[in-house]
């Protein structure tokens, strides 16, 4: 299995992904999400905590390949309350053996209204390396961009100004945006846009509602679920003829409990396995396994 495959299912926990260079969507502006201008009606709170496995099923392969943590909190930035995420990400000991594969995404972004603030990266795949430093800068002569300082293995350093609208966010600050969308907005099987930055590009990005679900997931139980779908581009991860599925948890907490992708070879999947810090009461867990 492709390395940049735990990389992208660490990267895209939420129903979310690359999906080409030009946006698409309906009726425009940004998925509709509830009232995030007020830091306290948000769908999360401080301390949140999940973890998930990353596996892979293959002919006779069907084993845990990897997993994935998520942390929230809140700090000052500057002196105002911002909220501070951090992904860390691995292969299992037995795949390190044969390529070890390390992510680390933080992200730091408004407590009111969710607007990103900083961002940084740092990915070991292989002998591969890519760092990334983010700062978002708005208004001024320059206008709206993000000031990024690009590392990779194959580039070295660089640093470059990337376009930033409303839309546009970190892989991290996306997720967390993304967890409030409302529900009495959204329109089933309608694409609905947003934009992600990471290294030195700007990727267009959408998300399909596809309805409710009822599923079991493994180690966990019953769970009530709302699933989404996103097209996926064909090239050398990838399939590009089906859909990834994201399903999250169907109440006040928007977890995501399960997600499946498609690959050129097999498949890659990733499952919730602990959480801790929920804001609400995890209604959707109808039946504990």
């Amino acid at each position: 299995m492709s390395p940049k495959i735990l990389c992208v299912l660490i990267s895209v926990i939420l129903p979310l992904s690359a999906a080409g260079q030009t946006r698409s969507w309906s009726s425009g502006g940004c998925v509709p999400v509830q009232d995030i201008a007020d830091g306290d009606s948000l769908a999360y709170q401080a301390g949140e905590k999940f973890s998930f496995s990353i596996h892979y099923e293959w002919g006779a392969i069907d084993s845990d390949v990897g997993w994935a943590n998520i942390v929230l909190d809140t700090l000052r930035v500057n002196g105002t309350k911002s909220w501070h995420c951090m992904v860390y990400g691995r292969t299992t000991r037995l795949y390190d053996l044969f390529f070890p594969v390390r992510e680390n995404f933080q992200s730091w972004f408004s407590y009111d209204g969710l607007q990103p603030l900083m961002f940084t990266r740092d990915t070991r795949e292989g002998k591969y390396k890519a760092r990334n430093t983010y700062a978002y800068r708005r208004g001024g002569l320059a206008g709206d961009h993000i000031m990024a300082d690009v590392f990779t293995t194959s580039d070295g350093d660089r640093s470059v100004s990337l376009p930033l609208d409303s839309c546009t966010f970190d892989l991290p600050a996306l997720f967390y945006y993304a967890r409030n969308m409302d529900f009495d907005t959204v329109v089933p099987d309608v694409k609905y846009p947003m934009t992600f930055a990471i290294d030195d590009d700007i990727y267009n990005v959408y998300f399909i509602l596809r309805g409710r679900e009822t599923i079991k997931v493994r180690g966990v139980g019953t769970v009530k679920t709302i699933r989404f779908s996103v097209k996926l581009i064909s090239g050398n991860v990838f399939t590009g003829e089906e859909d990834l599925s994201v399903w999250i948890s169907d109440d006040e907490n928007r977890i995501p409990v399960l997600f499946e992708a498609p690959i050129l070879v097999g498949v890659a999947s990733g499952r919730i396995t602990d959480w801790s810090g929920l804001k609400h009461p995890f209604t959707a867990l109808i039946k504990k396994r």
